[in-house]
């Protein structure tokens, strides 16, 4: 019985996501807005033979228009990773930073690192790639503060290349964990292509038929998808011992995650990256692979948190956020709005990597942390002056009302979910919060302004090679406009310097454990941000005409090809494939 209703749920869905096919996405945090008026026109649609094209889909929530690497944020998913290659990759699940363009760096001093590139490496139009390009796409961001990677001049003070294949980076000050993270985040253009070309052009061209070095071509793009098309002269096929197995993949702007549902069981969708419902039923009834076999099913790939403003009172009380974190009890969320595809976060949102783990220090968590416990939640806002009424709803320690709103984007339904689930368990314990459902502009105008009470959010908080990019997001700068992280705009003496001081201790050493868990007490001590759940690297994989996906059992990839992921395991996803035997 358990298993029909299962069943009808997921045919339910389907015939929603039918009813749905002709509307728009309201999720648009990257929807590839166009830098310039002149944005490029599409082509028309293209048939391809199915045995031999990749359907992708869940990242990308509107029509292609920008192909420019060095533009911050908005470039199309796909275009750093298969067109445009870094020095290193990443995997995730075996915590390896793999040689790419890279056939090694090295550390040769505590302010110099050295980097030799493979031989044979070349351009998509035939050139050879040397030191010279990947001098060039460092220095480019020397005279560009807008290029997205332009701070790390504020560090690095050289580079010297002696031949074609070497780069030395010279550094002022160490920063190992963030130069390790760049290593793969960069992507190294041509500098023949993108020599001379003035400030405006650089930023502002959408750089549509963009050419790198990558195992995919810019092919063709319409209003509903962006079409790559395999690179057969790919350096890697000799260089790497790898071919990618399809010949196109086409990045579909799908509308919705109930559409996606439908076609992933249809067979139109060979690789999600969506939340999809239903898991267990799509896995027994349509063959559908998932990374592990059982729950969560997905990989933990981003912490999402309960940003609190700590410039508004009575959030300025360090107490009531101490107790908000009690009261709240992330398993009834982990089972209602996700049917147990995520995970209840530890207490410092550490994602449970080998990467970060080696951080965490269980002494300062088992002194400072916290775990759901709604009466010791009431009794540290007693203690704190919060009085309980007798309409249940306690008032500030001066005696004031206060009403606290959660908010999060309308449409993003998991999110929906959590709100509603969140302001239930804070009710419990005397707050009035209500859950609010902006649209996204309003909601990320609201989060970056500081202009919100508590809002939820995880898009600083993914994985990563150490958690320095955690803690840099977390304690980020104060500025105007928070773009970077640290919402709730919270500081404290020496924070940003503690941030430092852990980026410029070597990765692993004592002294970085020990950096960290100053920053860990730091957060535990003032809960400037409540961590709630995982979210999961959304990963289901239709097998009906492509097989050997990544999985528990065979883990060789990450399966991400989100923006500025594919890098990390997409690329080598398409590379292990393997056409269906049985077409």
């Amino acid at each position: 019985m358990k298993r029909l209703l299962s069943l009808l749920l997921v045919l339910m869905l389907v015939m929603g996501a039918l009813a749905g096919c002709g509307q728009s996405s309201k999720q648009e945090a990257n929807n590839n807005t166009p830098q310039q008026n002149n944005t490029p026109q599409p082509s028309e649609e293209k048939v391809y033979q199915r045995n031999e094209t990749l359907y992708y889909g869940g990242a990308m929530w509107g029509p292609p228009s920008n192909w420019n690497p060095l533009v911050p944020g908005n470039v199309v998913a796909g275009v750093v990773g298969l067109i445009y290659e870094t020095l290193f990759n990443y995997d995730p699940v075996k915590n390896d930073l793999i040689p790419w363009l890279a056939e090694k760096g090295e550390w040769t001093s505590d302010k110099s690192y050295k980097v030799t590139l493979r031989d044979g490496l070349t351009w998509q139009d035939g050139k050879p790639l040397t030191s010279d390009d990947v001098r060039f796409t460092f220095e480019i961001a020397k005279e560009n503060s807008d290029i997205n990677y332009s701070p790390i001049w504020r560090w690095l003070e050289s580079i010297e290349t002696p031949d074609a294949k070497t780069i030395v980076f010279n550094f002022s000050t160490p920063h190992y964990h963030e130069w390790t993270f760049d290593l793969y985040q960069i992507p190294i253009i041509p500098k023949h292509i993108w020599e001379g070309k003035s400030k405006d052009k650089l930023l502002k061209d959408p750089n549509e038929k963009a050419i790198g070095s990558g195992p995919y071509l810019f092919d063709t793009y319409s209003n509903d998808r962006m079409v790559y098309k395999r690179n057969d002269n790919w350096w890697g096929i000799k260089a790497l011992g790898l071919t990618p197995a399809p010949k196109r993949v086409v990045s579909l702007a799908v509308p919705s995650n109930n559409v996606a549902l439908g076609m992933l069981m249809k067979g139109e969708l060979d690789f999600s990256n969506f939340f999809l419902p239903g898991i267990p039923s799509l896995k027994s009834n349509y063959g559908i692979t998932t990374f592990y076999d059982n729950p969560p099913y997905m990989i933990p790939d981003s912490t999402v948190f309960l940003f609190i403003n700590t410039t508004k009172a009575p959030l300025n009380n360090v107490e009531l956020r101490r107790a908000m974190a009690y009261a709240i009890n992330p398993k009834v969320i982990v089972d209602k709005a996700y049917e147990n595809q995520v995970m209840a976060a530890n207490p410092l949102g550490f994602l449970p990597i080998k990467a970060w783990e080696e951080y965490y220090d269980n002494n300062v968590v088992s002194h400072y942390g916290f775990s759901y416990d709604p009466q010791k939640a009431k009794s540290i806002l007693d203690a704190a002056g919060f009085k309980l009424g007798s309409d249940g709803i306690r008032t500030a320690p001066d005696g004031k009302k206060f009403k606290l709103e959660i908010s999060v984007p309308y449409g993003w339904t998991d999110w929906m979910e959590s709100a509603k689930i969140i302001a239930d368990q804070l009710k419990a314990v005397g707050l009035d919060v209500e859950a609010k459902f902006p649209d996204f502009n309003k909601y990320y105008e609201d989060l970056t302004k500081g202009n919100f009470d508590l809002m939820i959010n995880s898009f600083g908080s993914q994985t990563s090679i150490s958690p320095w990019t955690l803690y840099n997001w977390l304690f980020a700068e104060i500025k105007d406009t928070q773009y970077n992280g640290n919402f709730g705009r919270f500081d404290a003496p020496g924070l940003r310097d503690l941030v430092d001081k852990f980026n410029e201790t070597k990765m692993g050493s004592p002294e970085a454990k020990q950096v960290a868990s100053q920053l860990e007490e730091i957060f535990l001590k003032n809960m400037p941000a409540i961590p709630i759940w995982y979210n999961g690297l959304w990963f289901q994989a239709s097998n009906a005409v492509w097989e050997n996906w990544p999985t528990e059992h065979d883990p060789y990839a990450y399966p991400c090809g989100w923006g500025g992921r594919w890098q990390t395991g997409g690329t080598m996803t398409l590379m292990k494939i393997k056409p269906k035997a049985s077409q």
